[in-house]
C-alpha cells in the first residue's frame, strides 16, 4: 500500500503545503487506512500556542477523517486536576478542543504533572465526558478488526526518582501502584495480541534528544526488552516539549509533546527528525505501513515519514 508521501530525515522544519479543508459535514471514519491525531503536554488554559494547536489539529483531523485523538500525557499544568469538577476541564480541554472532528474519542495517558494532582479524577472524568476514554490508569484497546492494538501505559510509577525526589503529591500517588504488576500485564497483553500493529503509548520518553529530559533510564531498562520481545513497532510519548521521530532498538519512537510550550531539541542516535515547535502528529496506517506527519501550530506540515510494519 502507498500513502503517496516521502521520507524527510532532517533536523528542523520542512515546509510543505497544508491540505485545504472543504466546508462539508464530518463523515464517519473510513475503515482503511485508519487515521488519528496525537498531541501531548497541552493543558495550559489555551496559552503557549495551545489554542492555535487545537485549531490546526481540528482542521487536520477533519481532512484526514481522524477516528480519535491520542493524548500522550501532562494533560493539565502545572498540578493536574483536583476533581472531575476542576475548572481546568473547561478552560484547558472542553473550551479549547471544540472542533467537530475532535469530538470523537480521546485516549489519554497520565503524565508526571497529572500526578501532582488527583490522577484518579482523570479516570473518573469518563463518566462526565463521552469522548474522554481513560477506563483505568493502564489498559489496551484493539481497533479496526485486529489491524492495531494500543497499549496505554502509566509511566510515572516506573520512574524511580518520583518515589524519592518529588514535587507535591507525586510520591504518594506513584506509591499506590504496583510497578511489577503493570509490567507483567504489558508483557502478557502484548504476547496475547494478534494485531498487525502493536503500538505502545506512554508519557515518558524512552529515547530522546530533547533538552528537558533525554532518555529515561528506567524505561530503557524495564520497557524496551518487553517491547522488543513482543514485536512492538512503535512507542509514542510526550514529556519532551517537541516533535521527534527516532528509529533505534528495532523500534520507532514518536514524540508528540508539543501541544503548547516547547523546549530546544537536537539529534541523537537514530534521529530522523526533531523540531522545537508547537504542534501535533497525524497518523495513518494500514496492514503494511504507518504514515507519520507532524504539523505545527499554524497547520503547516513540517515532516512526513513512513514506518514499514515488518
Amino acid at each position: 500500500m502507498t500513502f503517496g508521501v516521502h521520507r524527510r530525515a532532517v533536523i528542523g522544519a520542512v515546509p510543505l503545503i497544508g491540505m485545504a479543508v472543504a466546508a462539508r459535514a464530518l463523515a464517519p471514519p473510513s475503515p482503511l487506512p485508519l487515521a488519528f491525531v496525537a498531541v501531548g503536554d497541552w493543558g495550559r488554559n489555551g496559552a503557549s500556542h495551545q489554542r492555535d494547536v487545537a485549531t490546526a489539529m481540528g482542521a487536520a483531523a477533519r481532512a484526514a477523517n481522524s477516528a480519535f485523538t491520542l493524548s500522550t500525557g501532562d494533560n493539565f499544568y502545572e498540578n493536574g486536576v483536583a476533581s472531575v469538577t476542576d475548572p481546568q476541564w473547561r478552560t484547558s480541554f472542553e473550551n479549547v478542543y471544540t472542533a467537530p472532528s475532535l469530538q470523537r474519542p480521546w485516549y489519554p495517558v497520565l503524565g508526571n504533572h497529572d500526578y501532582r494532582g488527583v490522577p484518579q479524577a482523570q479516570v473518573d472524568y469518563r463518566a462526565t465526558s463521552p469522548r474522554w476514554r481513560l477506563p483505568t490508569r493502564y489498559h489496551s484497546q484493539a481497533m479496526h478488526g485486529g489491524l492495531v492494538e494500543f497499549f496505554f501505559l502509566d509511566t510515572s510509577p516506573l520512574v524511580h526518582s518520583y518515589r524519592t525526589n518529588v514535587h507535591g503529591a507525586i510520591a504518594a500517588n506513584v506509591a499506590s501502584q504496583d510497578v511489577g504488576a503493570q509490567l507483567a500485564w504489558l508483557d502478557t497483553a502484548l504476547a496475547k495480541s494478534t494485531a498487525a500493529w502493536k503500538i505502545v503509548v506512554g508519557h515518558h520518553t524512552i529515547r530522546s534528544g530533547g533538552s528537558g529530559h533525554g532518555d529515561t533510564p528506567e524505561m530503557v531498562a524495564q520497557a524496551v526488552p518487553i517491547l522488543q520481545r513482543r514485536g512492538v513497532q512503535v512507542y509514542m510519548n510526550g514529556h519532551e516539549h517537541d516533535l521527534q521521530h527516532i528509529a533505534r532498538d528495532g523500534l520507532h519512537y514518536i514524540c508528540t509533546g508539543a501541544g503548547s510550550e516547547v523546549r530546544p531539541t537536537a539529534a541523537v542516535e537514530g534521529t530522523k527528525f526533531a523540531l522545537a515547535r508547537s504542534g501535533f502528529a497525524v497518523v495513518k496506517l494500514d496492514r503494511d505501513a504507518l504514515d507519520l506527519q507532524f504539523r505545527d501550530y499554524a497547520g503547516a506540515s513540517v515532516y512526513r515519514g513512513v514506518v514499514a510494519r515488518a
